[in-house]
């Protein structure tokens, strides 16, 4: 796929999950027909490279009564056509329950992820593709006439998507995004009209399907690399803040990414990031744990003592400290932790 410029497009993001009614469908009758077209979902489906990794977080969700009670909050606001947006702190979980809240709608869900490069187009499309039309003219006996119009063909990006499909739309750290390129949000929201900035015609304009949603996840804006969205886009959204889960929950968690784990290793990872957390008030979210979780799994269970624990939580926090000092003043709540039992529950 090439650009008039002829550097190569980039998809950013286009991933669309069909709904579970629709899989199973499919499922049921083999590869659907179309009699040799594609659709647009089918399109944005092929280009998926992180299928896998969506799939994946739905694998690993947990249902507790907290990650329940804030799945009902995001449903109620979805149900009455609002987009929803969850703010919390790295690790918290934001993006699992946005996914997990989005499939419960049962029906397609078409993911971005924000960053700085992102552009309006990146979101909704561009004449980012060349086709080419042969005509052949036999209409004299023996005499051809050949034409070749070669013309630029818009091409659909995830936001049109899913305006078009009535999909849920998962925008994953849109915060990360410069807002200049997030205005194209506030028409659907406001009007539930997409505009369609470089299309022609009467094909500017597209009106969102009534089964269209939004849930987008960001982190606060005291973190790096964060822009502080436009007061008019806020204005349009139900804002749902997150905060770390509870120490059953987050065992749960824990459990679900890393099977091999029992629960007293589980329970053990979580009990030391949370001391940890709460003696630092660093930002060391669940998934320290997991990470945490995995390394002591590689030692037999037999060799699994506190000099381990520790070096592999040293190993796990030492991306979030500023300095060496730092850093052994960590080792050394692990330490005292793990010598007085760490119950941080």
């Amino acid at each position: 796929m090439a650009r008039r410029d002829g550097h190569e497009r980039k998809v950013r993001g286009s991933q669309i999950r069909e709904s579970r009614t629709e899989k199973n469908r499919q499922d049921r009758r083999g590869s659907p027909s179309t009699g040799g077209r594609t659709t647009q979902t089918e399109q944005v489906s092929d280009q998926s490279t992180g299928a896998r990794d969506l799939d994946s977080i739905l694998d690993s969700f947990v249902k507790t009564p907290e990650t329940e009670t804030v799945t009902r909050r995001i449903e109620r606001w979805l149900s009455v056509d609002r987009p929803v947006h969850l703010v919390g702190p790295t690790g918290c979980g934001k993006t699992a329950l946005a996914m997990r809240a989005a499939t419960q709608r049962d029906r397609p869900v078409v993911w971005i992820n924000g960053d700085a490069d992102l552009e309006t187009t990146d979101l909704v499309g561009d004449y980012a593709e060349q086709e080419r039309v042969s005509i052949r003219d036999n209409y004299v006996h023996n005499v051809t006439k050949s034409t070749d119009i070669v013309r630029d063909r818009w091409v659909d990006n995830p936001l049109t998507v899913a305006v078009r499909e009535g999909a849920t739309l998962v925008y994953n750290e849109f915060s990360r995004t410069k807002p200049a390129a997030n205005n194209a949000l506030l028409s659907v929201f406001e009007e539930g009209v997409l505009e369609l900035p470089g299309q022609r015609g009467d094909d500017r304009l597209v009106e969102a399907h009534p089964e269209f949603r939004a849930i987008l996840t960001s982190n606060g804006t005291e973190y790096a690399g964060v822009h502080e969205p436009q007061d008019a886009l806020l204005d349009r959204l139900v804002g749902v803040y997150m905060d770390y889960y509870g120490f059953e929950t987050e065992v749960k968690i824990v459990r679900s990414h890393v099977p091999a784990a029992p629960d007293d290793l589980a329970e053990r990872c979580v009990d030391l990031v949370r001391t940890v957390r709460e003696e630092f008030d660093w930002t060391v979210g669940t998934r320290a744990a997991i990470i945490a979780a995995e390394g002591v799994t590689t030692v037999p269970a037999a060799e699994r003592d506190d000099g381990l624990f520790i070096e592999v939580m040293t190993d796990v926090l030492a991306s979030k400290v500023a300095d060496r000092e730092e850093l052994a003043a960590a080792s050394d709540c692990v330490a005292d932790a793990l010598e007085n039992g760490g119950e941080s529950r």
